[in-house]
C-alpha cells in the first residue's frame, strides 16, 4: 500500500526559518491548510507548530481547526457560496471577500449570531481570478463600512493563480496606496495590506517589498520550501517535508515498443512509436498509485536512474533500464511531490498518511 508520510522536523524547520524571516520584518502571516483536505493527523502537526492563524479555502476544514485550536485565527480564501454562509460566520473569524451582496448576506448573519465578523477584500491585480475592480474600490467600501457585524480589517491581492501573473515591486506598491487611498477617504484604519503568498517571497528576501505590504499567506513554500520564480528551494528551507512511498507490485523485463493496432488510452493519449527502439528492451516496474491518486508529472522520482512512464487509473508505470538498483517486486520507491501532486494524494483516501517524528 502506498504511503503519504510528512516529517515533522523538516516542517518545523521549515516554519521557524519563516517566521524569523517574517518577524525581522513585522510582518504578520498565517498557513495555508488546503492543501492538508481537512487531513487531523497532519494539522495537529501544523497547529503544534505554534501557529497563530489558519487559512484555507474548505468551511468543513475550517470546522475542524477550530474544534482541535478554538484559540487559533481562522481565514476562509475564496468568496463565500451563499449556502455555506451559516457556516462561515461560525467557523471562520475572517474571509476574504468581493462581492457586496455575499457581504450584505454575512453581515445579516454575523447579526444573528451575534458576532462580528471580519473581512478582507480582494483587489484584482492582473490575474484575472477573484477581485474587486480597483476603478470599482471607493462605492465597494463605501457601501460595506455601512454594514452592522462586519469589520473591514485588510485589502488583498493574488498572484500566479490562473494566468501566471507574477508579483512585482509596481503591483504591490499600487495594492499599498489602494490602502491609503481608501483610509483618507473614509477616515477608517485598515490594518493589514494582504499581498503576501509563497510566490511573493522572493521579493521580500530580494529586499523589493513595499514596507506597506504586512500580511502573507503561505503554503507552498513552507510545505516544499520552492522558489516560485525560480523553481529551486529556497536557501536553508527543505523541499522534502512530504514523501510518497509506493510499493513495486510488479518488475519484468519488456519490449520498450507496444505491439498491435494502437488507439487512445482511457485518458485519451495516443502514442508515437519511436522506431530506433525496436528490438530494445528494459525493465518495468507496476507501482501501486494511480490516475486516480496523481498525475504522474507531479511525481519527482528520488532515484534518478528511473523514469515515469505513465498511469492508468490505479497502476504507474517507470521505467528501470538495466534495473541497475536490482529492484524486486515488494520493494518501495520514494518521490518527492510537486504541489498540485500532494494535493491530489492528499485528497485520496487510497493513501495511507503517517507522520515521521
Amino acid at each position: 500500500m502506498a504511503v503519504l508520510k510528512l516529517y515533522k522536523q523538516k516542517l518545523q524547520h521549515n516554519y521557524n526559518h519563516l517566521d524569523k524571516v517574517f518577524k525581522q520584518h513585522e510582518i504578520d502571516w498565517g498557513i495555508v491548510t488546503k492543501l492538508l483536505c481537512g487531513n487531523e493527523m497532519f494539522l495537529k502537526e501544523v497547529l503544534e507548530l505554534g501557529v497563530q492563524e489558519v487559512h484555507d479555502s474548505r468551511v468543513t476544514n475550517l470546522k475542524v481547526i477550530k474544534n482541535m485550536a478554538p484559540q487559533v485565527q481562522t481565514v476562509y480564501i475564496k468568496p463565500a457560496p451563499k449556502l455555506s454562509i451559516p457556516d462561515i460566520i461560525q467557523f471562520a473569524d475572517v474571509s476574504f471577500q468581493t462581492e457586496f451582496e455575499i457581504i450584505k448576506l454575512l453581515s445579516d448573519e454575523a447579526v444573528n449570531q451575534g458576532k462580528l465578523h471580519k473581512i478582507i477584500i480582494m483587489i484584482e491585480m492582473g490575474d484575472l481570478r477573484e477581485g474587486v475592480m480597483g476603478d470599482d474600490l471607493i462605492n465597494f467600501y463605501e457601501k460595506v463600512f455601512q454594514l452592522p457585524g462586519i469589520s473591514v480589517i485588510g485589502l488583498g491581492a493574488n498572484f500566479n493563480c490562473l494566468h501566471g501573473v507574477m508579483p512585482t515591486r509596481d503591483k504591490l506598491i499600487q495594492l499599498s496606496l489602494y490602502k491609503q487611498i481608501i483610509e483618507a477617504k473614509f477616515n477608517r484604519k485598515i490594518p493589514w495590506v494582504s499581498g503576501g503568498t509563497s510566490v511573493t517571497i522572493p521579493l521580500l528576501f530580494n529586499h523589493q517589498m513595499p514596507q506597506g505590504i504586512n500580511h502573507f499567506r503561505i503554503g507552498e513554500a513552507l510545505f516544499f520550501g520552492l522558489n516560485l520564480f525560480t523553481g529551486e528551494t529556497f536557501e536553508g528551507m527543505h523541499d522534502d517535508v512530504f514523501e510518497l512511498y509506493t510499493e513495486i507490485i510488479e518488475l519484468t523485463e519488456k519490449p520498450m515498443v507496444p505491439s498491435g493496432i494502437m488507439a487512445e488510452n482511457p485518458s485519451g493519449e495516443s502514442f508515437e512509436i519511436d522506431e530506433s527502439l525496436y528490438g530494445k528492451s528494459s525493465h518495468r516496474a507496476i507501482l501501486d498509485v494511480g490516475l486516480l491518486d496523481i498525475n504522474p508529472k507531479f511525481l519527482i522520482p528520488k532515484d534518478e536512474s528511473l523514469s515515469v512512464i505513465g498511469a492508468s487509473s490505479d497502476m504507474l508505470v517507470v521505467e528501470l533500464g538495466e534495473n541497475e538498483h536490482n529492484y524486486k517486486v515488494g520493494d518501495v520507491l520514494r518521490f518527492g511531490l510537486r504541489y498540485m501532486g500532494a494535493l491530489s494524494i492528499l485528497n485520496s483516501r487510497y493513501i495511507a498518511k503517517e507522520v515521521v517524528k
